[in-house]
């Protein structure tokens, strides 16, 4: 990177949800969170890091995720109900594709006061879909981005766009439609170091599991579910295939180690009785995923790494990555990200085959109109989704049968990643984007008009002010230029005790501080039998004029107040 400019920076929009898969549950998306997290704070070339959450628990977890990194430079926290605080930051990076939220926080700023910056995860949900819809249709602007993770996944979100474009146009017919996203491709990343194989390690795996020194060992690390990563049941038969052409050649035994975690229990069985069934002449073998030194067992005492995916779900395919790093020639299937990060030189890639046009459509339907659920849809696809079965069990002999080929891809995968995948590399990629963002934000300020035009917070079509939307509901509005007398309240609880038996606090909102609100009472008893305005009361007060009309309001609703005749 050129240091003779300071690198763009972008404030972490942050939600344990979204990077912490300790306490959230492992998932892809929490893992890459997780990951780039620390690899931002390791590799960014920034002055300070900054977190925009909407709670102190949120902003303390990002500062400890730094104090563990070891970070030197400042950590400063911005309230998401203030975003203004952002500057001189000015660019906002999201743990997902832009929420249209998002866009709506910054309109009463102008869209042009910051850009928004989402990565792609998982966009099969309807979820996703939706939100790039409705991200053309909300305040979005050019100067947004939505980071592509692979070249298949861009192909498909701009299909999304596509058809959200073809929709709109014919519904609004001669509406100019904003420009889009950028949409470029940067891929995941990973901390090469952490997956350099410790020998001993992998020995002690290939003992437990019962390998013999010339025994092959495929290892795969993935979240064990056919419903939403692979299913298994393929990739058995190849390997059955391949344990008979080997042994035919008097040829090693093989084994298979599933390194994982079964978010159902019933998985567990299941595979096992697969796998017996199917790959008699193999051994298959189960580690716990969730624990760091099995996975390191995993990679360290595998011969080849296999991803056989079948699923929609997945976008990137960050454990094949995290397989090269460790020296592992990898055999994937030719799907989404894989395009990218397989390449001959590391692996191979097995041609994959989705329905023809028209037979899976009914699945979508059912799925977008809510009888089948999310599972049950992607599901449904990978029950259509195949590849070709024998050309995996001849990558598999290809790889058993030669040490030299699995030592040289594997080396070449090492060099691949350190190259193409380590954050060391993506994060200046990443910083890059953000100054094109940053440049494209200082060119509309430049030129003016309605990037710059701050939109009036009541009239948001998604969340307007009350006395917008409900403006038929009362018999009348309290207007700020009425005179509020107090009320002789006897012996009747006061503002303070009122406000502790209905329980405010159980929320964790409270309209104001009822010390406060006692001030305001105590101002308008001051003010005599003539009352007082809220402008009055705050002039007294010197609490700002807006908090007295609030203030004013609750406590004419317990009949503290009442208005002049």
């Amino acid at each position: 990177m050129d240091h003779a400019m300071p690198a763009t920076n972008a404030a972490i929009w942050f939600t344990a949800d979204g990077y912490d898969p300790g306490k959230n549950g492992i998932n892809g998306r929490r893992v890459a969170g997780e990951s780039f997290l620390r690899g931002f704070f390791t590799h960014a070339d920034v002055a300070e890091f900054v977190s925009l959450a909407h709670s102190e628990a949120d902003h303390a977890a990002f500062a400890e995720a730094a104090r563990r990194v070891g970070v030197t430079q400042p950590n400063r926290t911005v309230r998401l109900d203030q975003p203004a605080a952002l500057a001189p930051v000015e660019v906002v990076q999201y743990p997902a594709p832009i929420q249209t939220v998002e866009c709506w926080r910054r309109a009463p700023y102008g869209s042009a006061a910051w850009a928004l910056c989402g990565v792609t995860h998982t966009t099969a949900t309807k979820g996703v879909m939706q939100t790039l819809f409705d991200l053309r249709s909300a305040p979005q602007m050019p100067w947004d981005a939505v980071i592509c993770t692979s070249s298949s996944v861009q192909a498909s979100v701009r299909r999304l766009m596509e058809l959200a474009e073809t929709h709109l146009a014919q519904r609004f017919a001669g509406a100019a439609l904003p420009a889009r996203p950028l949409m470029p491709v940067i891929p995941l990343g990973c901390h090469s170091e952490d997956f350099l194989p410790d020998p001993a390690s992998g020995k002690r795996m290939r003992e437990r599991i019962g390998a013999g020194p010339g025994d092959i060992v495929v290892v795969t690390i993935a979240r064990l579910t056919p419903d939403e990563k692979f299913d298994p049941l393929p990739l058995f038969l190849a390997m059955e295939l391949a344990a008979t052409e080997l042994r035919a050649f008097g040829g090693a035994k093989l084994h298979v180690v599933f390194c994982g975690q079964f978010p159902e229990v019933q998985w567990d069985a299941i595979f096992a009785k697969a796998a017996a069934r199917l790959m008699p002449s193999c051994g298959y073998h189960r580690l716990d995923g969730g624990e760091r030194d099995e996975r390191q067992a995993t990679l360290s005492g595998g011969d080849i790494f296999v991803f056989p995916i079948d699923n929609l779900q997945e976008t990137f395919g960050l454990a094949p990555v995290e397989a090269m790093a460790a020296g592992l020639p990898v055999i994937v299937t030719d799907w989404d990200g894989l395009k990218d990060t397989v390449t001959p030189e590391v692996g191979f890639r097995i041609p994959t085959e989705l329905p023809r046009a028209g037979l899976s459509t009914y699945v979508s339907q059912r799925h977008v109109g809510g009888t089948d659920s999310y599972v049950q849809y992607v599901s449904q696809m990978s029950a259509m989704t195949s590849f070709d079965v024998p050309a995996f069990a001849r990558a598999l002999v290809t790889l058993a049968a030669d040490a030299d080929l699995r030592a040289r891809m594997g080396a070449m995968g090492q060099a691949r990643v350190r190259a193409v995948y380590d954050w060391r590399v993506v994060i200046p990629q990443m910083q890059a984007l953000w100054g094109e963002q940053a440049a494209m934000l200082a060119h509309a300020r430049k030129t003016g008009g309605a990037a710059v035009t701050r939109r009036d917070p009541g009239l948001l079509p998604i969340g307007p002010a009350v006395e917008e939307m409900f403006a038929a509901y009362p018999t009348s509005r309290a207007a700020p230029d009425r005179r509020l007398r107090s009320v002789a309240s006897g012996d009747r609880p006061g503002p303070r005790e009122t406000f502790d038996l209905r329980n405010y606090a159980l929320r964790r909102r409270l309209l104001d501080d009822p010390g406060r609100i006692e001030t305001v009472l105590a101002a308008y008893a001051a003010a005599g039998p003539d009352g007082a305005t809220e402008t009055e009361i705050a002039s007294a007060t010197r609490i700002p004029a807006a908090a007295v009309g609030r203030m004013s309001l609750w406590l004419v609703k317990y009949h503290f107040l009442e208005g002049m005749p």
